[in-house]
């Protein structure tokens, strides 16, 4: 992207006297986001408002910055729609669950850095997955629909509008080399499934509807599989064709707790099947996804590419 710098693509941008962040609760005339924001080089974002505070307060200790981190403000808490935390250079951002929720916030942060000036900046989502083997790491190279295709459809008006789903194949290994250092987990490269509903759209069988037979989800799974799908969540798509059209450097990277073939039915935060018992699979995810994936993971690329810049 040009000089480094994101960039938007919609002309109306220009002759509009301010441009309100509704959903952050900032403006280009109530807020001087250059000021705030121009230093930003890495933005990670998340689903869960508590996680990505977390993930903040740590990278701000990572980073060596000054004060504990435990007071860190959220910039969004004039709405209960975002969180969003800043450590440094580093920017953590809830984003909710599913494509329409991603997908507001996508806008609204592009739109941010942009008029914060800021360059070459790398977008990172992170999270949790259902996934074929519980307890993995999954890079992505590529989102794909519930077709395995690559691509994010999206009706605009009255037309469907097709836009590619590839992500930054240098971050990729770049990601999978920071991965080798840490042996908690495996961690693999593949592509990433985004489907628009927890329930059905996943195969599960323990939805208020379910319409298939085990027998069925487990034949869509197989051929997930042999399309290359190594985990399921909601958001991929969006993500990666925003990031791709605007010049963002984006990745995914989630941990896949959850294992398909053995069960289907998570409840309060616990997988309930005969792999892991209630506290196991928290303890997993609490854990190790938080402290070892999270901060050890990506607080190493983040370090290795401050350094280098």
């Amino acid at each position: 992207y040009k000089n480094g710098l994101v960039h938007v693509k919609n002309p109306h941008l220009d002759s509009m006297d301010e441009d309100v962040l509704y959903h952050f609760n900032l403006g280009t005339k109530t807020h001087n986001l250059p000021v705030m924001f121009g230093d930003i080089k890495f933005v990670c974002v998340g689903g869960s408002s508590n996680r990505m505070k977390a993930f903040a307060q740590l990278m701000h200790k990572e980073l060596g910055l000054e004060g504990d981190g435990k007071d860190l403000k959220d910039i969004c808490a004039g709405t209960d729609r975002y969180s969003m935390y800043k450590a440094g250079p580093v920017l953590s951002i809830s984003h909710g669950m599913g494509v329409p929720s991603i997908s507001i916030m996508l806008h609204e942060l592009i739109k941010l850095l942009h008029h914060a000036e800021c360059r070459d900046v790398t977008i990172i989502r992170i999270g949790t997955s259902g996934g074929i083997d519980p307890g993995t790491v999954v890079i992505t190279d590529i989102a794909v629909d519930s077709f395995f295709k690559a691509q994010f459809e999206q009706v605009i008006l009255d037309n469907i509008v097709v836009r590619s789903t590839e992500l930054d194949k240098d971050l990729v290994e770049e990601l999978l080399n920071c991965s080798k250092e840490i042996h908690d987990f495996p961690t693999l490269i593949g592509h990433t499934m985004c489907t628009y509903d927890f329930y059905e759209g996943q195969g599960r069988l323990d939805g208020a509807l379910c319409s298939f037979s085990n027998e069925k989800k487990l034949e869509y799974l197989k051929r997930a599989y042999d399309a290359g799908v190594r985990n399921i969540e909601m958001e991929s798509t969006v993500f990666a064709a925003i990031c791709g059209l605007c010049g963002l450097k984006g990745r995914i990277s989630c941990h896949r707790p959850f294992p398909f073939h053995v069960c289907s039915c998570i409840s309060s935060h616990f997988l309930i099947s005969s792999t892991y018992g209630f506290g196991q699979l928290w303890d997993l995810y609490n854990v190790k996804t938080k402290n070892v994936f999270q901060t050890s993971f990506i607080k190493k690329y983040i370090n290795t590419n401050l350094v280098a810049s």
